[in-house]
């Protein structure tokens, strides 16, 4: 079973992703900040992780820094999820080894848990 950690401030949001990626067979953990997420990856080891950049007490450019700067951190694939266009997130994210940027707002659940299943088997 594929685990992934959904880091995403909006409890809609997130649950509507885990509803989809549960029905695809993963097994979830969801976060409200990055503060969390970074405990919810530490613990829970995902193959994946789908990360907002917009949140509060920590922000996901911030997490993905801190989950990046430890040994267990370095190699899980990141997909940005995120209302923030390219242009407007910070411009480090690709030097912290992002695997894709996606604007929420441009893809269907479905369309993201296809990029998901696709940069697990790139990892």
């Amino acid at each position: 079973m594929i685990k992934i950690a959904i880091i995403e401030d909006d409890p809609t949001i997130s649950q509507m992703y885990r509803m989809k990626f549960e029905s695809d067979g993963f097994d979830v953990r969801l976060a409200a900040n990055g503060q969390i997420g970074i405990e919810v990856v530490e613990k829970f080891q995902p193959d994946i992780i789908l990360l907002d950049l917009q949140m509060p007490e920590m922000d996901g450019a911030e997490a993905l820094k801190r989950i990046r700067s430890k040994d267990w951190g370095k190699t899980i694939p990141v997909i940005v999820l995120t209302n923030l266009g390219e242009e407007e997130a910070p411009h480090d994210l690709k030097k912290l080894g992002i695997h894709s940027y996606i604007v929420k707002a441009n893809l269907t659940p479905r369309q993201v848990v296809e990029q998901v299943k696709t940069a697990i088997k790139a990892a």
